[in-house]
């Protein structure tokens, strides 16, 4: 019997294919903000020792050596830049992506926000003409494709024009990895129009801009309830026909609380597992939570690194 809180063991293919392919692509430089514990670094180092990312480690010395110690991890292969306390360490990250000696962001032992505030500085920052965004990449046990879900950490309550870039940033991601056209759901409480409900105008909305041309590259449907999103009978009883409807392989939440309820609802009570990343900003950002698994964090890395190759191709030089 397995007691109240604990995860079976269980194998991880999804994520384990993303990692397959990240391993055949030349490791990533990453700056890794303020890595003072042993979780986060030891994430770095074994997604170095994998061939993902080359990281540059960012924050006090002395704190960093500390944590490396107590893991027994060799840190001699690796730059270490020495800064005083996190808040220098997350300023450090932002200006290497500047300067163009890392492609990734990765979050260590200090708080979103911090990092975050220097990522969306008006001077100094490394926001681009988009929205930054949250995705997490679901792998769920009883799904049978990664199911993405967005923006469930960094927008709180998106209006449409933030909703259609949280939209955009998605569909970019999920064609980056190769997981071909995205079947895009659009979520809210139920899945007919309704003018008390302003998630579902907006998922309508969101829809026709999909139909202009305005948001290209994936496939809409909304509004849907989450039954009908993911659930083939569910959308077959309820007479919802088209690509997305049961099964979706994105799910765009209304609010950030609904998406954060949702993950970690299919964390704790599904048994699945969590990678994030945010996109939107001048490079991925590796957003791991203290609570990942040393697997969830290296699918985190793995998607990541995926993702800035795939910029690196499709940006120009200096872009």
């Amino acid at each position: 019997m397995i007691e109240p809180g604990a995860r079976a063991e269980r194998t991880h293919e999804k994520y384990d294919a993303l990692i397959e392919v990240a391993a055949k692509i030349p490791p990533i430089p990453c700056a890794v903000v303020h890595p003072c514990d042993a979780t986060s670094l030891a994430a770095a180092v074994e997604a170095a020792d994998a061939g993902i990312i080359w990281p540059t480690l960012v924050g006090p010395e002395r704190k960093i050596r500390a944590a490396a110690a107590a893991c027994r991890l060799d840190l001699g292969r690796f730059r270490l830049v020495d800064v005083p306390h996190s808040h220098a360490a997350a300023a450090k990250g932002v200006e290497l992506v500047r300067d163009g000696s890392v492609q990734l962001l990765m979050k260590g032992s200090l708080h979103t926000d911090e990092l975050m505030h220097e990522v969306v500085a008006k001077e100094g920052g490394i926001r681009t003409e988009r929205r930054i965004s949250h995705v997490f990449i679901m792998d769920v046990p009883t799904y049978p494709e990664p199911l993405f879900i967005t923006d469930a950490a960094i927008n709180i309550f998106p209006d449409l024009e933030t909703k259609a870039d949280i939209v955009r940033n998605v569909i970019d991601l999920h064609l980056a990895l190769g997981l071909g056209t995205p079947r895009v759901a659009i979520l809210s409480a139920v899945e007919t129009v309704n003018g008390k409900i302003p998630s579902t105008i907006d998922a309508a909305a969101l829809c026709k801009m999909a139909d202009r041309g305005q948001i290209v590259g994936g496939l809409l449907d909304g509004p849907l309830a989450l039954d009908n999103a993911i659930g083939p009978e569910a959308a077959r009883i309820k007479g919802i026909g088209g690509s997305v409807a049961g099964r979706a392989q994105v799910l765009v939440v209304p609010d950030l609380e609904a998406g954060n309820m949702l993950a970690k609802n299919l964390s704790f009570l599904a048994d699945a597992d969590a990678a994030g990343i945010v996109l939107g900003a001048r490079v991925p950002i590796i957003l791991n939570s203290r609570a990942d698994s040393l697997r969830t964090r290296m699918a985190s890395c793995a998607i990541a690194a995926l993702y800035a190759n795939h910029l690196a191709r499709v940006r120009p030089v200096g872009g």
